[in-house]
């Protein structure tokens, strides 16, 4: 397994911390996934905390930052077990509590836990969550984008948003990167996902214009690289404007 971790965003008492996992031997095998812990005086929120199978890398890690102990809340954009087949391991190993899409409440169980006192509905139009040394952690509608239920996290005091499968990328074996450099050549990593996976281009109108409303200095997936502010509104237009999902069904059906 290869970790990788850094710092995108500090301050006296806040940071905005990236993990990055793999397999190195196989593209196959796991599915890459990023992981995000903000960190907020004393107080940690972890961002799609991942699958068992990485629990105990990501746990190590974070360690490093902030004792397990001092984790307030798991956030999940969704209930994919890429995002939070972990989840039993984490509510065990912190006191922290699980915010999810009301959708998802009564499934996350079949990952293993009955304790549904630390689990915490996120309502279809959004929550917020105040931190204690000032600003807060949005939790923004990303519905069908792709799972029915979904959101994205936006951290008002680094103004980086945290977009789950959104802006997603899958890399050939050797060929992943941090940040994106080349905006037309990480399109051909991330357009087919897209056109897959997200619902229709009416969700992406919908999410666009919704996102259009917030400062951003980066865009950090779920999968794939990060996204600076100078490619984001290329990347914003270029999703307005994606046909995918149900709109390609008689594609995807061939006939």
């Amino acid at each position: 397994m290869v970790e990788s971790s850094k710092v995108l965003y500090e301050d006296d008492e806040h940071q905005f911390i990236w993990f990055g996992w793999e397999d190195p031997d196989t593209d196959e095998s796991l599915v890459q996934s990023n992981q995000v812990l903000v960190v907020n005086q004393d107080q940690g929120y972890l961002f799609d905390p991942g699958g068992a199978f990485i629990f105990s890398e990501v746990a190590a890690e974070v360690n490093k930052y902030l004792p397990l102990d001092q984790i307030r809340y798991l956030l999940a954009t969704h209930q994919d077990p890429d995002v939070l087949s972990s989840v039993t391991l984490w509510l065990k190993a912190t006191n922290a509590r699980l915010l999810v899409s009301r959708l998802w409440i009564r499934f996350v169980s079949h990952f293993g836990f009955s304790d549904n006192s630390r689990l915490i509905a996120i309502e279809d139009r959004g929550k917020m969550i105040k931190l204690p040394a000032g600003g807060e952690i949005v939790m923004l509608p990303a519905h069908f984008l792709h799972s029915e239920g979904n959101f994205c996290f936006y951290d008002s005091r680094s103004k980086i948003l945290f977009s789950g499968d959104i802006g997603a990328a899958v890399f050939p074996a050797g060929e992943r990167y941090l940040m994106v450099e080349d905006w037309e050549k990480h399109l051909t990593y991330t357009e087919g996902f897209h056109k897959r996976y997200m619902g229709n281009n009416a969700a992406l109108r919908k999410w666009v214009s919704m996102i259009r409303q917030y400062p951003i200095e980066m865009i950090v997936p779920q999968h794939g690289a990060i996204i600076g502010k100078e490619h984001i509104p290329k990347f914003l237009d270029w999703l307005e404007n994606l046909q995918c999902g149900t709109d390609l069904l008689d594609e995807f059906y061939g006939f």
